[in-house]
């Protein structure tokens, strides 16, 4: 792994609006896409899909359907930045325009809201661009007799797995109901969730290696990193297990006793997802600890020898320093003064002075061997 790991990068889009709005307004993000609109419609036997930008689209698709056949609809509106088309489809569907509202809210936690005749859901999904950068986008889904709409903010495909299952006509997926197709995408965002882990744990992984092997200052910069995205999974794990919970709870009939087996697997893997985030932050915290404590360690040793190098040469610098005051032997008068320093005119003083300080200096070094002072400098 390259010791480098781009900064996580958030949305710092503002909330819309202004404080005291009416409740229920729809304001476009800033920046927010173009929609695309494809729609599935599909029964037993059969799949047609259509695509496009606006909401004539959906209404041709209907009116393809044949009436005497049941058909149930997926469409899918990947882009938020058409104010008109969600409106219209409130108008179409009398959805409460609250609802509209956090359809183009995309500061929305995970949730379960039911209504009189349909249900709303929001998700986060949460994952590593081409570019190694964290992305929380937001997914909306208005669930409505044989039609589930799914809203979702950028133009990326999340849903390849549920749309080839779809395809393929096997399973539940084109017989249990819109409430059915609701959990297979609420499934496939938290298959996501471990997609993104497994990367996480990978770069773990890399971190650890590199602690043993290299360490510098990267490693903390880096674990600090993985520590932040962690915490915004958690964000959006933790909501999501409630939702799931309030949908097994739900008496809706668009959430089906079938659908709710579904669900408690669902609920199983996302409490799955959240115990290895834990032990992800947890690993995330010890690996930093490890990182401080060798850098301690590092600076101890290094201290330890310094501190070796000063205590030989202390006693050194005091023999030098005495004999470096040079008081006078003799005073004006010439007469000896016999207490100043008489060493001075010894024959051979200096190389005696010289053999003294480096015999003291060999004991120093013996007594600081025996002693294992030396060992794993």
């Amino acid at each position: 792994m390259d010791g480098r790991i781009k900064r996580v990068r958030y949305k710092v889009r503002k909330r819309q609006g202004n404080v005291g709005d009416q409740p229920g307004l729809v304001i476009i993000p800033e920046g927010a896409l173009k929609p695309h609109i494809a729609i599935f419609s599909y029964n037993k036997d059969e799949l047609l899909t259509s695509e496009g930008k606006d909401i004539k689209v959906i209404l041709d698709q209907f009116k393809k359907c044949d009436r005497r056949i049941k058909w149930s609809h997926w469409i899918k509106i990947n882009g938020l930045g058409d104010a008109k088309l969600i409106d219209e489809i409130g108008t179409h569907l009398n959805i409460n325009p609250l609802v509209l509202e956090d359809i183009a809210n995309t500061h929305q936690r995970p949730k379960f809201d039911e209504y009189e005749d349909y249900a709303f859901c929001t998700s986060r999904m949460v994952h590593f661009n081409n570019d190694d950068e964290l992305i929380n986008n937001q997914f909306s889904a208005i669930i409505k007799d044989n039609l589930i709409i799914s809203f979702e903010e950028d133009h990326e495909e999340y849903f390849e797995a549920v749309k080839t299952r779809l395809k393929a006509g096997k399973g539940a997926i084109r017989t249990a109901g819109p409430g059915y197709m609701c959990y297979a995408l609420t499934d496939t965002i938290i298959d996501n969730y471990f997609m993104l882990l497994a990367q996480i744990g990978d770069k773990l992984d890399a971190i650890e290696d590199k602690v043993y092997s290299d360490a510098d200052k990267s490693i903390m910069f880096n674990s600090q990193q993985i520590k932040r995205t962690l915490i915004i999974v958690r964000r959006a794990s933790w909501p999501e297990r409630d939702k799931i919970n309030d949908m097994i709870r739900s008496e809706s009939p668009l959430i089906t006793s079938e659908v709710k087996i579904f669900l408690r697997d669902a609920y199983d893997h996302c409490i799955q997802a959240m115990d290895l985030i834990e032990n992800y932050k947890e690993v995330t915290s010890s690996i930093i600890d490890l990182y401080l404590s060798m850098v301690s360690n590092r600076m101890n040793e290094i201290m330890k020898v310094l501190t070796i190098i000063s205590v030989i040469f202390i006693p050194l610098t005091f023999i030098a320093g005495i004999y470096g005051m040079n008081f006078s032997r003799q005073d004006d008068h010439g007469h000896t003064l016999p207490d100043n320093m008489p060493e001075l005119y010894w024959h051979h003083g200096y190389v005696y002075a010289l053999i003294f300080m480096f015999l003291i200096a060999i004991i120093q070094v013996i007594v600081f061997w025996r002693k294992g002072w030396f060992n794993k400098l």
